[in-house]
Protein backbone atom coordinates (compact mmCIF):
# COMPACT_ATOMS: atom_id res chain seq x y z
CA UNK A 1 0.00 0.00 0.00
CA UNK A 2 1.24 3.49 -0.86
CA UNK A 3 0.79 5.88 2.06
CA UNK A 4 1.04 9.55 1.14
CA UNK A 5 1.85 11.83 4.05
CA UNK A 6 1.34 15.58 3.80
CA UNK A 7 3.69 17.39 6.18
CA UNK A 8 3.03 21.10 6.73
CA UNK A 9 6.06 22.23 8.69
CA UNK A 10 9.53 20.75 9.24
CA UNK A 11 9.10 20.26 12.99
CA UNK A 12 5.84 18.24 12.94
CA UNK A 13 6.95 14.90 11.58
CA UNK A 14 4.99 11.62 11.29
CA UNK A 15 6.72 9.93 14.24
CA UNK A 16 5.08 6.61 15.08
CA UNK A 17 2.89 6.83 11.97
CA UNK A 18 6.06 6.19 9.99
CA UNK A 19 6.96 3.31 12.34
CA UNK A 20 3.53 1.78 11.78
CA UNK A 21 3.82 2.07 8.00
CA UNK A 22 7.22 0.39 7.97
CA UNK A 23 6.14 -2.34 10.40
CA UNK A 24 3.15 -3.13 8.19
CA UNK A 25 5.29 -3.22 5.04
CA UNK A 26 3.81 -0.16 3.33
CA UNK A 27 5.55 2.35 1.05
CA UNK A 28 5.67 5.95 2.29
CA UNK A 29 5.90 9.19 0.31
CA UNK A 30 6.10 12.50 2.19
CA UNK A 31 4.98 15.78 0.60
CA UNK A 32 5.83 19.34 1.72
CA UNK A 33 3.34 21.66 -0.03
CA UNK A 34 4.27 24.72 2.07
CA UNK A 35 7.75 24.59 0.49
CA UNK A 36 7.41 22.88 -2.87
CA UNK A 37 3.72 23.31 -3.74
CA UNK A 38 3.34 19.63 -4.60
CA UNK A 39 0.45 17.47 -3.34
CA UNK A 40 -0.20 13.76 -3.82
CA UNK A 41 -2.31 12.54 -6.73
CA UNK A 42 -5.57 10.83 -5.91
CA UNK A 43 -4.86 7.84 -8.15
CA UNK A 44 -1.49 7.32 -6.44
CA UNK A 45 -2.89 7.30 -2.89
CA UNK A 46 -3.92 4.14 -1.04
CA UNK A 47 -3.97 5.97 2.30
CA UNK A 48 -3.61 9.66 3.16
CA UNK A 49 -2.09 11.09 6.34
CA UNK A 50 -2.37 14.84 6.95
CA UNK A 51 -0.08 16.27 9.59
CA UNK A 52 -0.29 19.39 11.76
CA UNK A 53 1.05 22.85 11.03
CA UNK A 54 1.13 26.48 12.17
CA UNK A 55 -1.19 27.75 9.43
CA UNK A 56 -4.98 27.93 9.61
CA UNK A 57 -7.35 25.99 7.39
CA UNK A 58 -9.15 29.32 6.95
CA UNK A 59 -6.09 30.93 5.36
CA UNK A 60 -6.48 31.98 1.73
CA UNK A 61 -3.69 29.79 0.36
CA UNK A 62 -4.17 27.76 -2.82
CA UNK A 63 -2.59 24.52 -1.65
CA UNK A 64 -4.75 24.47 1.48
CA UNK A 65 -7.86 24.50 -0.68
CA UNK A 66 -6.39 21.97 -3.13
CA UNK A 67 -5.64 19.69 -0.20
CA UNK A 68 -9.33 19.65 0.74
CA UNK A 69 -10.21 18.74 -2.85
CA UNK A 70 -7.96 15.70 -2.51
CA UNK A 71 -9.55 14.75 0.81
CA UNK A 72 -13.01 14.95 -0.76
CA UNK A 73 -12.07 12.78 -3.74
CA UNK A 74 -10.36 10.17 -1.58
CA UNK A 75 -13.31 10.03 0.81
CA UNK A 76 -15.63 9.39 -2.13
CA UNK A 77 -13.36 6.49 -3.13
CA UNK A 78 -13.40 5.09 0.44
CA UNK A 79 -9.64 5.56 0.83
CA UNK A 80 -8.46 5.64 4.48
CA UNK A 81 -7.57 9.12 5.78
CA UNK A 82 -5.98 10.17 9.06
CA UNK A 83 -5.53 13.79 10.15
CA UNK A 84 -3.62 15.23 13.12
CA UNK A 85 -4.36 18.77 14.40
CA UNK A 86 -4.36 20.95 11.25
CA UNK A 87 -4.97 17.75 9.30
CA UNK A 88 -8.06 16.95 11.35
CA UNK A 89 -9.31 20.50 10.86
CA UNK A 90 -8.83 20.12 7.11
CA UNK A 91 -10.93 16.96 7.12
CA UNK A 92 -13.63 18.58 9.23
CA UNK A 93 -13.83 21.62 6.96
CA UNK A 94 -13.97 19.39 3.88
CA UNK A 95 -17.14 17.86 5.35
CA UNK A 96 -18.73 21.24 6.07
CA UNK A 97 -17.74 21.77 9.70
CA UNK A 98 -16.57 25.17 10.98
CA UNK A 99 -13.05 25.78 12.26
CA UNK A 100 -12.88 28.53 14.87
CA UNK A 101 -10.63 29.93 17.57
CA UNK A 102 -10.45 27.35 20.33
CA UNK A 103 -12.29 27.85 23.60
CA UNK A 104 -8.90 27.19 25.21
CA UNK A 105 -5.32 27.40 24.00
CA UNK A 106 -4.04 23.92 24.69
CA UNK A 107 -0.26 23.64 24.46
CA UNK A 108 1.39 20.89 26.46
CA UNK A 109 0.46 17.53 27.96
CA UNK A 110 -3.15 16.92 29.00
CA UNK A 111 -5.54 13.98 29.31
CA UNK A 112 -8.01 12.99 26.62
CA UNK A 113 -11.04 10.77 27.17
CA UNK A 114 -12.48 8.19 24.80
CA UNK A 115 -16.07 8.95 23.74
CA UNK A 116 -16.71 6.11 21.29
CA UNK A 117 -16.04 2.38 21.38
CA UNK A 118 -15.94 2.12 17.60
CA UNK A 119 -12.20 1.39 17.45
CA UNK A 120 -11.00 -1.51 19.63
CA UNK A 121 -7.79 -1.37 21.65
CA UNK A 122 -8.03 2.23 22.89
CA UNK A 123 -7.78 3.16 26.56
CA UNK A 124 -10.55 5.23 28.14
CA UNK A 125 -8.08 7.88 29.31
CA UNK A 126 -4.73 8.83 27.79
CA UNK A 127 -2.27 11.69 28.07
CA UNK A 128 -1.54 13.40 24.76
CA UNK A 129 0.46 16.33 23.46
CA UNK A 130 -1.68 19.34 22.52
CA UNK A 131 -0.41 22.19 20.35
CA UNK A 132 -3.31 24.17 18.94
CA UNK A 133 -5.20 27.44 19.10
CA UNK A 134 -8.13 26.53 16.82
CA UNK A 135 -10.72 23.79 17.02
CA UNK A 136 -13.22 21.96 14.81
CA UNK A 137 -16.90 21.19 14.95
CA UNK A 138 -17.71 17.49 14.62
CA UNK A 139 -18.80 16.95 11.00
CA UNK A 140 -22.48 16.06 10.60
CA UNK A 141 -21.53 12.63 9.28
CA UNK A 142 -18.95 12.11 12.05
CA UNK A 143 -18.97 10.74 15.59
CA UNK A 144 -17.17 12.26 18.59
CA UNK A 145 -14.14 10.11 19.39
CA UNK A 146 -12.20 12.03 22.09
CA UNK A 147 -12.66 14.99 24.43
CA UNK A 148 -10.37 16.85 26.82
CA UNK A 149 -11.10 18.82 29.99
CA UNK A 150 -10.90 22.14 28.15
CA UNK A 151 -12.13 21.35 24.62
CA UNK A 152 -14.92 18.85 23.98
CA UNK A 153 -14.28 18.21 20.30
CA UNK A 154 -10.86 16.55 20.29
CA UNK A 155 -11.40 13.78 17.80
CA UNK A 156 -13.90 12.30 15.37
CA UNK A 157 -14.43 9.25 13.20
CA UNK A 158 -16.34 9.24 9.93
CA UNK A 159 -17.52 5.80 8.86
CA UNK A 160 -14.74 3.25 9.22
CA UNK A 161 -12.13 4.96 7.07
CA UNK A 162 -11.55 8.49 8.38
CA UNK A 163 -10.22 9.68 11.74
CA UNK A 164 -9.20 13.19 12.79
CA UNK A 165 -7.56 14.07 16.12
CA UNK A 166 -6.93 17.60 17.40
CA UNK A 167 -3.98 16.41 19.48
CA UNK A 168 -0.89 14.27 18.81
CA UNK A 169 -0.49 10.55 19.52
CA UNK A 170 2.22 10.20 16.87
CA UNK A 171 4.96 12.08 18.68
CA UNK A 172 7.95 10.32 20.18
CA UNK A 173 10.61 11.88 22.38
CA UNK A 174 12.61 13.27 19.45
CA UNK A 175 9.53 14.80 17.84
CA UNK A 176 8.48 16.49 21.10
CA UNK A 177 11.96 17.94 21.49
CA UNK A 178 11.90 19.19 17.90
CA UNK A 179 8.55 20.95 18.32
CA UNK A 180 9.55 22.60 21.60
CA UNK A 181 12.99 23.58 20.28
CA UNK A 182 11.58 25.33 17.23
CA UNK A 183 8.15 26.56 18.36
CA UNK A 184 8.77 27.24 22.04
CA UNK A 185 7.32 30.76 21.93
CA UNK A 186 3.87 29.28 21.21
CA UNK A 187 3.74 27.85 24.74
CA UNK A 188 3.19 31.34 26.19
CA UNK A 189 -0.43 31.90 27.19
CA UNK A 190 -1.41 28.25 27.17
CA UNK A 191 -4.34 27.38 29.41
CA UNK A 192 -2.47 24.24 30.43
CA UNK A 193 0.01 26.45 32.32
CA UNK A 194 3.09 24.44 31.37
CA UNK A 195 6.57 25.70 30.60
CA UNK A 196 8.81 24.33 27.87
CA UNK A 197 10.78 22.59 30.62
CA UNK A 198 7.58 21.01 31.95
CA UNK A 199 6.75 19.64 28.52
CA UNK A 200 10.22 18.27 27.87
CA UNK A 201 10.54 16.64 31.28
CA UNK A 202 7.50 14.40 30.86
CA UNK A 203 8.19 11.03 29.21
CA UNK A 204 6.03 10.23 26.19
CA UNK A 205 3.44 7.67 27.35
CA UNK A 206 4.13 4.28 25.76
CA UNK A 207 0.38 3.80 25.30
CA UNK A 208 0.27 6.58 22.70
CA UNK A 209 2.16 4.57 20.11
CA UNK A 210 -0.04 1.54 20.78
CA UNK A 211 -3.18 3.60 20.25
CA UNK A 212 -1.75 5.23 17.11
CA UNK A 213 -1.21 1.72 15.70
CA UNK A 214 -4.75 0.68 16.69
CA UNK A 215 -6.31 3.66 14.91
CA UNK A 216 -4.27 3.19 11.73
CA UNK A 217 -4.92 -0.56 11.67
CA UNK A 218 -8.64 0.12 11.98
CA UNK A 219 -8.97 2.57 9.10
CA UNK A 220 -6.56 0.64 6.86
CA UNK A 221 -8.21 -2.76 7.28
Amino acid sequence: MRINIIQHTPNERPGSILDWAHDRGHDVYIYHPYQFGILPKVDETDMLVIMGGPMSVNDDIDWIEFERDIIKELAEKDVPIYGACFGAQQIAKTFGAKITTSTAKEVGWAPVYLRSERIPGIYNKLTAMHWHGEMFEIPKNGELLFSSDLVENQGFIIGDRIVGLQFHFELGTDEVREIVTNDNKYVAGSDLNQTNEDILSKPVPKENKQVMYAILDYIAK
